[in-house]
């Protein structure tokens, strides 16, 4: 591989599809989702990608039937951070989350919380969960920010910036992602890091996210480096860079 990215976000799609293939539960496609998370997750780390981004669960999810919004969020989620967090400690990977987490229940805001606290200072992979996240609620979020700025007299209106707009986002130091994976077949990003994504690769592939393996992974990377990112001008350039 020539270029690793930076950032990779990935819409993990495809897990009830999964599921109704082989007769069972859609429950029974998230819980299968797990390994992929975990071979993505290793991965990552072993090329040396400085952020992943995994799309867990949108703002638009809570429109799904009760039950399965609860075992995603209530035993899901709570129960993957408990039993993997030893491993992502000891491989010196940070856990974040982005999104409206205020909103999640108790219990699995605590284990998250406790768990990000807990790796807060590990230096190697950053593995960001999108919970209860939709781009445009954070973009809508960053234009609240700044309009309190305004009106309490902080900041003149003629004066935002790009910059302004991004240091209102759930996570301003983390960088654009350079690829955004999407599996199932679906072609869209689906509300997914839409102020981060204007320059962002896009890759979409068939494969069911709770198949989705290593060789998926270097697959989408391979398409990654066959493209010539200009970034708006006539030459390439790689505006990577290690985070610090």
């Amino acid at each position: 591989m020539n270029r690793i990215p930076l950032h990779i976000g990935i819409i993990m799609d495809g897990n009830g599809r999964w599921a109704k293939l082989r007769g069972l539960h859609r429950n029974e496609g998230h819980k299968a989702a797990e390994k992929a998370i975990h071979e993505v997750v290793e991965v990552c780390g072993e090329i040396g990608v400085g952020f992943l981004t995994l799309f867990a669960f949108s703002s638009e999810n809570w429109s799904r039937p009760k039950p399965e919004v609860e075992f995603i969020l209530n035993r899901l989620l709570g129960n993957f951070i408990k039993r993997n967090i030893d491993e992502l400690d000891r491989n010196n990977v940070r856990l974040r989350a982005s999104g409206r987490i205020e909103f999640l229940p108790n219990r699995a805001l605590s284990i998250l919380r406790k768990a990000m606290e807990r790796t807060s200072g590990n230096t190697g992979l950053q593995l960001i969960l999108a919970l209860n996240y939709g781009g445009r609620n954070e973009i809508l979020d960053s234009v609240r920010s700044l309009a309190k700025l305004v009106l309490l007299g902080d900041l003149d209106p003629e004066t935002i910036t790009l910059e302004n707009m991004s240091s209102g986002l759930y996570l301003p130091d983390v960088p654009d992602p350079d690829l955004i994976i999407r599996t199932s077949g679906e072609q869209r990003i689906s509300n997914f890091l839409l102020w981060q994504s204007a320059y962002s690769e896009l890759y979409f592939t068939d494969v069911l996210w709770p198949d989705f393996r290593r060789e998926n992974l270097e697959r989408a990377i391979e398409s990654f480096n066959a493209r010539d990112r200009r970034f708006g001008g006539l030459t390439s350039e790689n505006t990577s860079k290690k985070p610090s």
